[in-house]
Order: C-alpha cells, then sequence, then structure tokens
C-alpha cells in the first residue's frame, strides 16, 4: 500500500490526507461472514461484486434499509463503516439515517464544510484511523453526506466511495417521493397543513446542467403561506418561476398550488409564455375566484442566453452581471396579478425577452425578502441582500450556499419569526466555453 502523499494524477482532495497505515483486523459486523477487505490485486473483482451489490438491491431495499445495505457495502469498499447522513429542510442539520447517532451542525462541523462546498473533506477520526466526508448530491442538488471511516483512503477506496455516493443519491431522490421515513427525519418540527401541502408539490432547491443552473430556498420551512417555486429542463430551455399568493392561510397555499399546477401543465403542454399565464388566470378565475396570486415565470435558452419573462403584479427581477446590479434592466409595464384577468380583463398577457450574458444571473424574489428586519430593526431591503449575493460570488461560493446563508442570516435575525414568507430564486447562465 502507498505511504504518504498521492502520487500524480491521483484524487487531489487526498493531498490533505494523513499517511496511510496498514489496516487492523476487523471484527465482523453481522452474524454473516463479512466479505474480506479487498488487496491491490482484487481491484476488478471487488468493484465487479460492488456493483453487483449494490445495482441488484438498490432498487428493491426499503428507504430506511439504506443503512444495512451501505454497511454490508463497507467491506467491498475497504472502509469500516459507512454512515448516511440528510440534510434538513433548513440546511442547518445533517441528520444520520442509522438511528442512535447524533446530528450535525452544517455550519461549525468539518461533514458541515463538505455539504456548504460540495466537496470531500477527511479528518483523524476519534475512534482512530481516518473519518472522509463525501457530498451525496443528486444532479445539482444537495441531500447530505456519506460520513465515511477508514484507517486508510487511497485512490482507489475513493473512487469506490464515490461510486458508491452516485448510487445513493439516486436512490434517495428516487425513495423520498414515497417515504415517510426519510420525510420525518429531515424535518426538526411538525408541519402546518398548508406547508404539507406545497411541500409535496416543489421541485428539488437546485438543478442544472453544464449551461445553467437554477436554485431557490423558500422560509419559514414548516409553516408556509403562499409562497412557492418552480423550475424545471429541457434540452433546450431552463424553466423558472416564483409564486406569491394572497393572504397566509390554506386558501392562500391553495391558489398556490393551482397556480403552479396551471404553470406546469401548460408548459408540458408546448405553451408560450403568454398562453401559460392565462391557463393559471383561467383557473385561478375558475376554481379560486376570490384569490390571486402574483409571480413571474421565466424561460431561457441555454444555447444563446435569450430570457423571456412574464411578470404577474410581482417585484421585477434582478439582472446581476459581474460585481453589481444592472438598475431596471428587467423592469417592464405592470400586468395584473394571476386570477385578476380573467374577471376583470381580455388583455392579452405580454411577455419581454434580453439576451443574457455568459455568468449573468437572475434574481427572483418575494417581498417577504426586502421587508425582512435585520439587526436594529431596519428592513433588509434589495442593497443588502444583493450585495449578499455579489460577495459570494465573489469568493467563489455555490449559488446554492450563498441563498441558504442569506435565508439564515434573515431568519437568525428575527428569531425565526417572519413576518411574511420570503423566498428567493437564482438563475445563472455559464454556458461552456467554446
Amino acid at each position: 500500500m502507498a505511504t504518504g502523499s498521492p502520487a500524480p494524477g491521483d484524487d487531489p482532495a487526498l493531498a490533505a490526507v494523513p499517511p496511510f497505515v496498514n489496516p487492523p483486523a476487523r471484527a465482523p459486523a453481522h452474524t454473516s461472514t463479512p466479505a474480506p477487505v479487498p488487496t491491490p490485486g482484487d481491484v476488478p473483482a471487488a468493484t465487479e461484486r460492488l456493483l453487483h451489490t449494490l445495482l441488484a438491491e438498490v432498487h428493491t431495499v426499503a428507504p430506511m434499509d439504506l443503512p444495512v445495505l451501505v454497511d454490508r457495502c463497507a467491506p467491498l469498499l475497504g472502509v469500516e463503516n459507512i454512515v448516511i447522513y440528510l440534510v434538513d429542510l433548513q440546511q442547518r442539520y445533517l441528520t444520520p439515517l442509522t438511528h442512535g447517532l447524533s446530528t450535525i451542525a452544517v455550519d461549525t462541523s468539518t461533514a458541515g464544510w463538505a455539504y456548504r462546498t460540495i466537496d470531500l473533506r477527511v479528518e483523524e477520526s476519534p475512534e482512530g484511523g481516518l473519518m472522509a466526508w463525501l457530498p451525496l448530491v443528486d444532479g445539482a442538488e444537495r441531500l447530505g453526506i456519506l460520513g465515511i471511516r477508514t484507517v486508510a483512503l487511497d485512490p482507489t477506496r475513493l473512487r469506490r466511495c464515490r461510486m458508491l455516493a452516485s448510487v445513493l443519491a439516486m436512490a434517495i431522490t428516487s425513495k423520498r417521493a414515497y417515504s415517510d421515513s426519510i420525510a420525518r427525519r429531515s424535518r426538526t418540527e411538525p408541519m402546518d397543513l398548508p406547508a404539507e401541502m406545497l411541500r409535496a408539490l416543489l421541485p428539488p432547491r437546485t438543478i442544472g446542467n453544464d449551461h445553467a443552473v437554477s436554485t431557490a430556498v423558500l422560509e419559514p420551512a414548516y409553516h408556509i403561506g403562499g409562497d412557492a417555486f418552480d423550475h424545471s429542463l429541457t434540452k433546450s430551455t431552463l424553466h423558472a418561476a416564483i409564486f406569491d399568493a394572497m393572504g397566509h392561510n390554506l386558501a392562500s397555499g391553495l391558489t398556490t398550488t393551482v397556480a403552479v399546477a396551471g404553470c406546469r401543465n401548460a408548459r408540458r403542454a408546448g405553451a408560450d409564455l403568454p398562453k401559460l399565464v392565462d391557463t393559471i388566470d383561467q383557473a385561478l378565475g375558475q376554481w379560486l375566484p376570490d384569490q390571486y396570486c402574483t409571480g413571474v415565470i421565466t424561460q431561457l435558452d441555454l444555447a444563446d442566453g435569450l430570457l423571456r419573462w412574464c411578470n404577474c403584479g410581482h417585484p421585477p427581477p434582478l439582472l446581476i452581471r459581474g460585481q453589481r446590479v444592472l438598475d431596471a434592466a428587467l423592469e417592464r409595464p405592470e400586468q395584473p396579478p394571476m386570477g385578476l384577468p380573467a374577471q376583470f380583463s381580455t388583455a392579452p398577457r405580454a411577455a419581454y425577452e434580453m439576451p443574457l450574458e455568459p455568468g449573468d444571473r437572475v434574481l427572483l424574489y418575494t417581498d417577504g425578502v426586502t421587508e425582512a428586519r435585520v439587526e436594529g430593526g431596519g428592513r433588509l431591503g434589495l442593497r443588502r441582500f444583493t450585495d449578499s449575493i455579489i460577495r459570494g460570488a465573489a469568493a467563489g461560493e455555490r449559488a446554492p450556499e450563498t441563498l441558504r446563508r442569506i435565508i439564515h442570516s434573515i431568519l437568525d435575525h428575527q428569531k425565526d419569526q417572519l413576518r411574511d414568507d420570503a423566498t428567493l430564486l437564482l438563475i445563472e447562465w455559464r454556458p461552456p466555453r467554446r
């Protein structure tokens, strides 16, 4: 086994790993005989066995039996122990799927550092050997962390652990859609009915590909009134939208639910933006005639960066280019909230266009963000929170982490008691260089 620093061509994340040591004998973890830790010459066979085990079992294993599966895989990976940690709804804690273990704070731990940066982190384990923290990411969505205890971490073991993390991320994403057990492990308090209804409708916090990313946060997580977001990717287009319904009760939650469902229904039928908004208008007018909803619905062409949007009575989107916000770049004539034209107007909806430049960011937000109170009693305002986004980008911070940090700052200054829902959605266009 190699010792010291990784050789050229090995994973650069291993550069800070302490020198490798020979592993001690490993006590059996099950009544059945565990698979032996593979030797370097057994790498192809071990990898084949690991793939067979994962692919054969991960599709049928019950969601809360995933820890048992990864425990059986540990010997094939050549590590001592593996624990799955999932992030909670507010992205403050990493909660183990294995019962009896403690949660880990995202902001003050090595594991949290790995989650925040989506990067491997290795430290000495209190139980001896090493503790490696490997992010669980499905596409662009951060799900949690794998905690891997091992006496040695070489490139072969790391490649196997990354393979396991990739398979688990897909399995967790598919199984959490129908698993109350996983939902419970991601919550730190009871959830109101309107919040339960909207959470079931929301997409992942972050989606993206090599051309663009859309990421969002919504608070309060357990007592939502009428805010929601939606985003989706096709081969050519990134769709993203933000909604803010009148009121803060079950009726406002129903209004937002109808608006999001109408948006998706029209979008999946290939409707253009005016027709899409008209679909929402008609649905609200028919089913919830006393309710309305403001919002911004966008479409971004992934190839050429053309942004198209409809603004329905909502604060205008902000265009961030480089290190500044372009004043009024996306302000256009106001249109009424969704649900009102069906009753009071027959004028067609207008869609606007603007070409983006590579690296541009478009920020959608609800007024609960700008009206939030900060330390000293003043309002957060547009300038303060856009400055935070600009500083985060300048420091190389990923967009999802920037929004997580901002929304926590808002909550902390108001002792988790928001006067209104606060939702942020950030779009980045970053086409590959030709």
